[in-house]
Parts: structure tokens; C-alpha cells; sequence
């Protein structure tokens, strides 16, 4: 049986949805909100119900063998899995924003918000910028608006949020969406079964992209 992380929220339902296309449904699953362990015998999964920024740490860890994770967040926790397939789910940007009219003084430590500290570090770090990275947990945007920060690096959806608060995207940094990892050691003892899923959900998505 594979033991599978599905991220709580919206892009886990996406997800249940390909995989349930794809011949791996769990009847019982969302049944009861409560609940955080679906299992399927006939399809030969069991589902976990975590937190997005957990799944990694799951996988990684052997408590589920394969899982489905943000590019953005696989990149920040470093975790040490096989990342396998792009599902092209949850598409969206990682940035840096800062205000439409703002100008970088190169002369001085830029002061950067963000939640994403191991990416903005690694990333101004790759292009030789010093930084001082000011770390917050939500609201990001406030950052430049106050004065807290020049920039922020942050996910960037529609942009809706930027624009209603006179930002905008300064530089693109990476594209972002669901990526199936699997655990190393599960690969090499269950890689069948996982290889298996990859191509049916690989089929899956074919077919809904040709649609």
C-alpha cells in the first residue's frame, strides 16, 4: 500500500481529484471533515491529510512514501526527495515585489520581508546582493508600505493583492506548482507501484490538457 501526503486546502482537493481520475479513489475520503487518514484497500493507497508546508517533511521523513508539494515549498525546506513529476496544478509565481515607484540604491544592504528566508537568501546570494532579510509570517505586502522593507519576495498569484496596494513585481524569480516527491527509500522498494501512479497520472494529465 503507498501511504500518500495530500496538502490540506484547495490544491489537495485538485489533487485527490487527478488521482482519483487516475484509478486511485478513496470513497471515505472528506466524508468526515474530522478525519486525517483515508484508506483504499482495492486502490492500494491510504491518504494523509496535512498541512502544505508539512508535506515534504512527511515524505522525507518515511511517514508517507510519495506526496504532492509546492515547487515554492519544496525549495524552501530543502528536503531530501525524489521530485518526480510537474503536476501543473497551483500555478503561480515566486517574486520580488516593492513599490511602483521604487528605485534600488545599490550603495546600501537591501532589507527584504519575507516568508521564504533559505529562497530570498540563495537567490540574492546567486546574483552577489546583500541583504538583510527581515523574516514575517503574513501580510507581506505591509513590508514596503511602512517602510519596513525596500522588497519583498513572496508567491504572486494574480497580482491582484500587489496592484490594490500600489506594488508591483520587480523580478520573477522561479514558476511554481504541485510537484509529486517521493521518499528515497520507498522509491527503491515500492518504485513499481510508484512508477505506476506516475504514468497513469501522467496519462491523466495528457488528457485533461488535451481537453
Amino acid at each position: 500500500m503507498l501511504n500518500i501526503a495530500l496538502p490540506k486546502g484547495r490544491l489537495g482537493d485538485q489533487v485527490y481529484a487527478l488521482l482519483a481520475g487516475a484509478g486511485y479513489d478513496c470513497h471515505e475520503a472528506f466524508d468526515d471533515s474530522r478525519k486525517l487518514v483515508f484508506e483504499s484497500k482495492a486502490a492500494g493507497v491510504r491518504y494523509f491529510l496535512v498541512k502544505p508546508s508539512d508535506v515534504a517533511i512527511y515524505v522525507e521523513h518515511g511517514a508517507a512514501d510519495i506526496g504532492i508539494v509546492g515547487k515554492d515549498i519544496l525549495l524552501e525546506s530543502g528536503a531530501d526527495v525524489y521530485e518526480l513529476l510537474d503536476l501543473g496544478l497551483g500555478r503561480c509565481r515566486m517574486c520580488v515585489a516593492g513599490k511602483n515607484d521604487y528605485v534600488e540604491d545599490t550603495d546600501r544592504t537591501l532589507r527584504v520581508a519575507t516568508k521564504f528566508v533559505n529562497i530570498a537568501k540563495r537567490y540574492y546570494s546567486e546574483i552577489g546582493r546583500e541583504i538583510e532579510i527581515i523574516k514575517l509570517n503574513g501580510s507581506i505586502e505591509l513590508a514596503p508600505i511602512l517602510g519596513l522593507s525596500d522588497v519583498i519576495v513572496d508567491i504572486v498569484e494574480s497580482g491582484k493583492t500587489l496592484r490594490e496596494n500600489k506594488l508591483c513585481v520587480l523580478t520573477e524569480i522561479f514558476p511554481i506548482s504541485a510537484r509529486f516527491i517521493a521518499n528515497r527509500a520507498s522509491y527503491k522498494f515500492k518504485g513499481g507501484a510508484i512508477d505506476e501512479m506516475l504514468s497513469k497520472l501522467s496519462a491523466a494529465i495528457s488528457k485533461e490538457e488535451r481537453v
